[in-house]
């Protein structure tokens, strides 16, 4: 009787906080109270006045927008007051339309559809394999998102990883926003698929509280299955004004009153959910104090090897460094990594989108997540960047072979957008180094940066031209070349080919200022300007489209600066040929720099 009442409470009170914000997702919040009821009474283990306890159980709600529901949870269990409640979607309110962790009990932004379950499987592998707890993570996911690649790549993942400490609650309530599902209440076609991914599937009716109860008891008898509990319910269940009718979602009841009504009115119940086994710690990795590697001037190495040696040696000074790669390990050499430390590394295979939802997951729980692949594939998990930035999330991401630098190749491996791209996301920080010294430093810095930080490496060999001491501050910039005529800008791989210019110039009487813009966000504003004012003008030269990356840096930073600025950008679409030759076609080689140096000092 309880859970019933409790599950009516729930209905009441998402349709109380949608009906205050005029907007919300009611209808689909009330088709899954009743699982959420027996959740809480008896099966979920989390403390809620002390959400950061390791080994607390973790909830997340993939349907975001059933935001309704997951506050009217929080009051249920005393975490906060009516009156918050009813300030859900107002502004200043920490109950924002779609959760995010402003709330202490949210561990990732949602709402982005089939994000949930991949970042499940994160905080489910640092489970098992990091902090090694004994806690589980509940995800409430949507019959709609199923349709997501993303939801797929977590399933086949944990799977894969036997991850039954894992259970997806998925809410089939048959109706998406538009109309019905693909597959409407057909729970044989989700249970299918799941299995095949090796999944255990549990098929009920996700209004009878019995048999919710039944499958959850079942969930926690772990077979080394992820579990899947595959719930038929009624969109706006306990409303027929509302009930499996669409042209309803994302829409408050009109006829609140009479809804609450039906619904046995209000009521005040509170439930408290079973607390973690006291005196449970994480797993805690022994820390040594190794050097980091250093190279020596003159001698020439790929930035992306530097990366996995630096990411290597990172993970001997410091136990909660982990690291992942999306299958090209050998290239992005993050191998060095999983060779010596493979309890830290996880193999995520070609799903980019499940390989930053983990590291998301993992952070969660205080792990420093290193992620890593080729920077064009990136741009497959762009949305789970963009949400890990709501989620206030801390993320380390290196894309390798950028640019038509990589040669022959081809343009579906050369990244000429990420700059862009991650330039874009909120709080970001965009690194890019030219050397493997610097790009060492610059790898050690990411594991105590704040927010989603990205490091652009290149494909082929460079030389080293800094020494192994030199600092690199996240935000600055290094004059390589002095100069009073005109200033040459580059990062990566047009930085030198900035320096084989100011050779050519210097032998032609003009004194080319060579900046080394590694850090492309924040941009080091002060350096640029100084070089406006005391130089003739300033020309960039970037191995990326014109579009948002170092020449539109540049050109920010000096928007008030009555300076002259020539960019050079890749504008053409490459082809195959070597490194020289795609840099010459794109007019971002030393020959295209000078000629625009000249054109300035002119």
């Amino acid at each position: 009787m309880f859970r019933s009442e409790l599950a009516q409470q729930l209905r009441v009170d998402s349709v109380r906080s949608s009906t205050a914000a005029g907007s919300g997702h009611p209808t689909s919040s009330m088709s899954a109270a009743d699982l959420l009821a027996v959740l809480l009474d008896g099966h979920l283990r989390l403390d809620f006045d002390r959400p950061d306890d390791p080994a607390n159980d973790h909830l997340i709600f993939s349907k975001g927008h059933a935001s309704p529901l997951q506050y009217a949870v929080f009051k249920a269990v005393g975490a906060i007051e009516d009156d918050e409640l009813l300030t859900f979607r107002k502004f200043d309110s920490r109950l924002e339309g779609h959760p995010t962790p402003v709330l202490p009990w949210v561990d990732v932004a949602t709402g982005s559809l089939g994000q949930g379950l991949p970042i499940g499987v994160g905080l489910a592998l640092a489970a098992k394999r990091l902090d090694r707890l004994p806690y589980r993570v509940w995800v409430l996911c949507g019959d709609s998102e199923m349709a997501e690649g993303s939801v797929w790549e977590a399933l086949e993942h944990a799977g894969h990883e036997q991850l039954d400490n894992l259970v997806a609650l998925i809410d089939v309530n048959r109706l998406g926003q538009t109309g019905p599902t693909m597959h409407g209440w057909d729970l044989g076609s989700y249970a299918a698929r799941a299995q095949a991914a090796g999944w255990r599937t549990i098929e009920i009716d996700g209004h009878d509280l019995d048999e919710i109860e039944a499958a959850l008891t079942a969930a926690e008898d772990g077979d080394g299955r992820p579990v899947a509990i595959l719930a038929a319910t009624q969109k706006g269940k306990g409303v027929s004004e509302v009930a499996d009718k669409p042209g309803f979602h994302g829409k408050p009841l009109s006829h609140a009153e009479e809804a609450i009504a039906e619904l046995g009115g209000l009521r005040d119940l509170r439930v408290k959910p079973a607390k973690p086994e006291e005196g449970l710690s994480p797993h805690v990795f022994d820390t040594g104090s190794s050097g980091l590697p250093a190279f020596e001037e003159g001698t020439e190495l790929a930035t992306r090897k530097a990366y996995g040696q630096a990411l290597a040696a990172l993970g001997d000074r410091r136990g909660d460094v982990v690291a992942m790669d999306g299958e090209v390990s050998n290239s992005t050499f993050s191998e060095l990594f999983r060779d010596s430390h493979p309890d830290r590394y996880f193999e995520m295979y070609i799903a980019e989108q499940q390989m930053v939802a983990a590291a998301v997951g993992m952070q969660v729980r205080g792990w420093c997540a290193f992620a890593s692949t080729f920077a064009a594939f990136l741009s497959r998990a762009y949305d789970f960047v963009r949400m890990a930035a709501v989620s206030r999330a801390d993320l380390r991401l290196m894309g390798s072979h950028a640019g038509v630098a990589i040669g022959e190749d081809g343009p579906s491996q050369m990244a000429l957008e990420d700059l862009a791209a991650f330039r874009a996301v909120h709080g970001s920080t965009v690194l890019y180094p030219c050397d493997a010294n610097q790009t060492v430093q610059l790898v050690a810095a990411m594991a105590d940066l704040p927010g989603i930080s990205y490091l652009r490496t290149s494909r082929g060999a460079m030389p080293v031209i800094y020494p192994p001491d030199e600092q690199f501050p996240v935000g600055g910039s290094k004059v390589v070349r002095d100069g009073a005529d005109v200033t040459l800008v580059g990062a990566g791989v047009t930085l030198h080919e900035a320096l084989k210019a100011a050779d050519v110039l210097e032998a032609e009487g003009i004194g080319a200022r060579v900046i080394d813009l590694y850090s492309i966000k924040p941009v080091d504003t002060e350096a640029l300007r100084r070089a406006a004012t005391e130089t003739g003008g300033l020309v960039t030269a970037e191995d990326h489209w014109p579009e948002g990356g170092l020449g539109e840096a540049v050109l920010s930073a000096l928007a008030d600066q009555p300076t002259q600025v020539r960019a050079l950008a890749v504008h053409e679409m490459p082809g195959s040929g070597t490194p020289a030759e795609l840099l010459g076609q794109a007019r971002i080689d030393a020959t295209a720099i000078a000629d625009k140096a000249r054109e300035l000092v002119r």
